[in-house]
């Protein structure tokens, strides 16, 4: 029996059938296929199921209809699909803000107690050197053992990138954050209370550790549990907690500074915080898609997978324990998710993360990531006191104050990012904020050459590039990486990333000083003004926008 489907926006659905039927009104039309689930020949149904898992089971909420688009493509008497008529959209979801508050909180401290490292490590370092603050008989340290001591934490992340690799859907989001909460905090303790040096590289190590786990499992929990509407504002606002760390560290390090022992304090301040990113994720309940992924694989009874995915998504939105709504939507996602690996095997292999639609992810979540650290971020950084100085600011004779003013200043370009990531998108920050990274460090390459007599140059260019990066690479990255995996190699894929980033960041910083000495700065900049117009162009040509789309909609329209 032939059969097709059309539509009009909103609800114009039409069914035509080989024996004519009174026609209803389009929103009977509708209600009556939900509730009955009538469907009018084989090949629409197949079609229907395979393309539009989640329209049978729309939710009415309070009597009244949610707000969504619906995208249903032409059919013909064949079967074969034909051009789409309406664009799909999100549907979207209705949430309480405080159903998205402890979601997002307790996982992006992971993010802040990251940046307090960074924050904390400059100041006390400089306290823990001091014969007469550091309060210790080994402060006269070496080169190599003070670079041991700022890096243990990175060379951790790098180790904790590696550890979860193969186990971060078996431990599932949830699970490695805890950890990632432990080991924070016995990495702050122990460093806190080192009796010698080789303890406190092992205290440095453990907190890396929790740093390589949390800033893995934090961006995959936000976004997996989070109304797809909010998510690129809730991810990005995990890096607004990374600056905010990054104050904090400061802070505290120039209160504590003529404090003898102060390092201590520093260093042993990030184990509350811990503590509470601990207890906090012990309250919240796995990820939904994480269970039913792990359902989709195999791994257990799937009705058991099932209530537990609905028990978990009751409780992120506020709402009674196995309510019907919820109930929907996990059914829906599942759908969706048998849908996709149908295929496939229940569980993919271990390389599988470089074939296929998730290889296709990797060359966009890696490259981005890799971009944000060889565009120069923390080597810039590094020229920040002397340019203030040429400049004649007074505070720049105080590298504290001149490290506050910046992380300040990153702080507000960041909100602003946060605030438009959902309304413009991704494509237009990271398009207008990379060439906006270039043009300043060809500035910066410019004063250093010939208009050394412009200071106003050099520190315009300075804020440029901070601003355009906090942006675009700083937040954009980690909100493409969290959402552009599908969700089969979604632990794995993130731990590439994650591995690729800090790896690119430890390549960067002991390069820097080889290549400030063999090109001099002016020749320096201009190298990574180079790299950021590639970087722009990896931008246009390779990475999507995917501003508005649900995870399993990214996996479906982007990367296949």
């Amino acid at each position: 029996m032939a059969c097709s489907a059309l539509t009009q926006p909103l609800f114009n659905l039409k069914l035509l059938h080989s024996n004519p039927t009174p026609r209803k009104k389009p929103l009977q039309a509708f209600i009556s296929y939900t509730q009955r689930r009538t469907r009018p020949c084989s090949s629409y149904n197949s079609h229907f199921k395979a393309n539009f898992p989640t329209f049978p089971k729309l939710p009415l909420l309070s009597g009244r209809l949610s707000r969504f688009n619906v995208g249903v493509q032409k059919v013909d008497a064949s079967g074969e699909e034909g051009d789409s008529l309406v664009s799909d959209a999100t549907h979207q979801e209705k949430y309480t803000l405080s159903s998205v508050i402890l979601p997002f909180l307790f996982p992006a401290l992971g993010g802040l107690l990251f940046g307090y490292d960074i924050g904390a490590t400059s100041g006390a370092t400089i306290a823990l050197q001091s014969p007469e603050l550091s309060g210790t008989t080994w402060f006269n340290l070496s080169a190599i053992q003070l670079g041991l001591v700022v890096s243990g934490s990175l060379y951790g992340a790098l180790l904790g990138s590696l550890l979860v690799y193969p186990i971060a859907d078996f431990l599932g989001r949830r699970r490695e954050l805890i950890t990632a909460a432990v080991l924070y905090t016995l990495g702050g303790l122990t460093t806190a209370y080192a009796p010698a040096l080789g303890v406190l590289l092992v205290g440095r190590l453990l907190y890396g550790l929790g740093i390589g786990l949390a800033m893995h499992g934090a961006p995959l929990y936000i976004a997996e549990t989070c109304p797809s509407q909010i998510r690129g504002t809730l991810v990005s606002l995990k890096e607004l907690f990374i600056v905010l760390g990054i104050l904090l560290g400061y802070f505290i390090g120039s209160f504590q500074i003529g404090v003898v022992g102060g390092w201590r304090y520093m260093f042993g301040a990030s184990a509350p915080i811990a503590l509470i990113m601990g207890l906090g994720m012990w309250s919240l309940p796995p990820s939904p898609r994480w269970l039913l992924l792990r359902a989709v694989q195999g791994k257990g009874l799937l009705q058991d997978y099932k209530e537990k995915a609905v028990l978990a998504l009751s409780k992120l939105r506020g709402r009674p324990p196995g309510d019907k709504l919820s109930e929907r939507q996990i059914e829906d996602t599942y759908v969706s998710l048998k849908s996709a690996y149908a295929d496939q095997e229940p569980e993919g292999s271990f390389l599988e993360v470089f074939q296929g639609p998730s290889l296709k992810a990797f060359l966009i979540g890696g490259g981005l990531v890799l971009f944000q650290q060889i565009t120069g971020q923390p080597s810039v950084l590094y020229y920040a006191g002397p340019i203030l100085q040429t400049a004649g600011f007074s505070a720049a004779s105080d590298a504290t104050r001149v490290s506050v003013v910046i992380g300040v200043f990153k702080f507000l370009m960041t909100s602003i990012a946060i605030l438009k990531v959902d309304d413009l998108g991704r494509r237009p920050l990271l398009i207008g904020g990379v060439s906006g990274l270039a043009l300043s460090l060809f500035l910066l390459s410019a004063y250093y050459k010939f208009l050394g007599g412009f200071p106003i140059v050099a520190v315009a260019s300075l804020l440029l590039y901070v601003g355009c990066y906090q942006i675009s690479f700083g937040p954009i990255s980690w909100l493409m990486v969290s959402e552009i995996f599908p969700l089969r190699t979604r632990g794995r894929g993130i731990s590439l990333a994650v591995l690729t980033n800090f790896g690119s960041n430890a390549i960067v910083t002991f390069a820097f000083a080889p290549l400030k000495d063999f090109l001099g700065a002016e020749n320096l900049f201009l190298l990574f003004g180079a790299i950021s117009l590639l970087s722009l162009l990896f931008v246009l040509l390779v990475v999507p926008e995917t501003k508005g789309l649900s995870l399993e909609e990214i996996e479906s329209k982007i990367l296949k």
